[in-house]
């Protein structure tokens, strides 16, 4: 009787999930209309609260249009590197092992390995996560067909949605470690934030742990019996394809070939790239050296060593490419909003009006679920924290709440919503052939048990 409840409560999710994703699909536009709607929205409150007319309100977005070119090529750096080293020879080889190391008669420990992979991958670097969590879905239902593929494709996106924004890809926690950036130029920061102070914090990596067991745990509890298992039909095995590098010519009698393929260029740039990087970290010791400028560098020069010859690296970058132009083009409307901000009275009105709503023990946990909300609007988390910093870090500051954890409250807030936003799935189910409704169910259940853990984390943050 309790396994039929258990049962009818799953199907119950699945189906309150299946219609939450329907409501998106049908009444949530694409991202680069919804920033549009949100330039206007935001232009409106701007003649209203924020001192200004017509002219000048123009003057402000302009102004602010072009603001972040820097901060969107960091965010596409990172997309793309994560992206050619998951599709590089020796990761492929490790997800290949990676995917036998499950008992094929024990379906819920490939869940575990996956759920465990997307969620370390993640902390390490996003983009590596998302792609590489498909590509590790792919080689495990081919090695355990036991396993129920659409749980095990939900596993495979836990990492966007539970441990990147507290990772050492993490868009804010870099970004406010990075030398000259935009809050640091605006006047929002007097100076940069260490990522001992924010990502390597020990109430982040507590809080990490934590969720990375519960949640594994969760998901291993939630495979179904075996009559109850979705197995893929052969017809769709067929269709899962991997990304495959450009097979080498049989000759390279040409100058042109010969370049092209010598392994001696790869390697000659990568020494250099990391030896660049060891005598800069040595200058400014690990944690200081941790910001999205080397961070990009060095997961760059991995790229280029993993590929090893330079038109594999070149071939793997042209598909890469193909996962950025929304970030490409959506980042100077961002930066349009957060010129009118800071180019009027609007980032001190919403200032005020979250210090009236908060106080100094309640700020951390209203950051953390005014993140999350917001994300479902606006889930690029670099892009939600260039309109929101201005206004959140100067009412931390009025609070007596230190910068550092209003940046790691909005960070863990950023990643609340992405589990059951479509967004960034969309790379990830291409590749699995699913739709999002048909992980929806398993995402929620872990989205509610994630709230209450972090929620109770918040509230208890500014007492450490």
């Amino acid at each position: 009787m309790a396994q039929d409840d258990q049962r009818s409560g799953m199907e119950f999710l699945k189906d309150w999930g299946g219609r939450l994703t329907n409501w998106t699909e049908k009444y949530i536009p694409d991202a680069l209309v919804i920033v549009w709607i949100l330039t206007i929205i935001t232009f409106i409150m701007a003649l209203i609260w924020g001192d200004v007319g017509p002219g000048k309100a123009v003057q402000a977005w302009g102004n602010g249009f072009w603001a972040l070119l820097s901060f969107a090529m960091q965010m596409c750096l990172i997309m793309m590197t994560g992206y050619i080293l998951a599709c590089s020879p020796p990761v492929r080889w490790l997800l290949n092992g990676i995917s036998g190391w499950a008992n094929k008669d024990k379906p819920w420990q490939a869940i575990v390995i996956m759920a465990l992979f997307s969620m370390i991958s993640a902390w390490l670097q996003w983009g590596i996560s998302l792609i590489g969590s498909a590509m590790l879905a792919l080689y495990i239902v081919k090695n355990n067909p036991k396993v129920d593929y659409r749980l095990l494709v939900a596993a495979a996106y836990l990492g966007l949605g539970c441990t990147w924004h507290a990772g050492i890809s993490a868009s804010a926690p870099l970004l406010v470690n990075t030398p000259d950036n935009f809050l640091i130029k605006g006047g929002y920061l007097p100076g940069t934030i260490s990522t001992s102070l924010t990502i390597f914090s020990p109430f982040n990596i507590i809080l990490l742990l934590i969720i990375i067991v519960v949640v594994t745990v969760l998901m291993a509890l939630m495979h179904p019996s075996e009559e109850k298992t979705y197995k893929l039909k052969p017809e769709l095995m067929d269709k899962l394809k991997l990304y495959e590098a450009p097979p080498r010519p049989a000759e390279t009698g040409s100058f042109s070939a010969w370049a092209n393929w010598w392994w001696g260029w790869n390697l000659l740039v990568a020494i250099g790239g990391f030896w660049w990087l060891g005598w800069k970290t040595g200058q400014v010791g690990f944690k200081n050296a941790i910001n999205l400028d080397n961070i990009n560098l060095f997961f760059l020069m991995l790229g280029v060593l993993f590929h090893w010859r330079p038109w594999s690296f070149l071939k793997a970058t042209e598909d890469a490419g193909k996962a950025i132009w929304g970030i490409v083009i959506q980042f100077p409307f961002y930066a349009g909003i957060f010129g009118l901000f800071k180019f009027t009275a609007l980032a001190t009105v919403f200032t005020k009006a979250f210090v009236t709503i908060g106080s100094g023990s309640t700020f951390l946990l209203i950051t953390y679920w005014y993140a999350g909300l917001l994300n479902y609007l606006i889930p690029s988390g670099g892009s939600e924290w260039a309109v929101t910093a201005p206004y959140l870090l100067p009412a931390a500051k009025q609070l007596g709440v230190a910068a550092h954890k209003t940046v790691v409250a909005y960070a863990w807030g950023d990643m609340m919503t992405d589990m059951i936003q479509p967004f960034w799935a969309i790379a990830m189910l291409a590749v699995a052939k699913l739709e999002f409704r048909e992980i929806m169910g398993w995402l929620l259940l872990v989205f509610f048990v994630y709230l209450i853990i972090t929620s109770v984390a918040f509230l208890l943050y500014p007492f450490f």
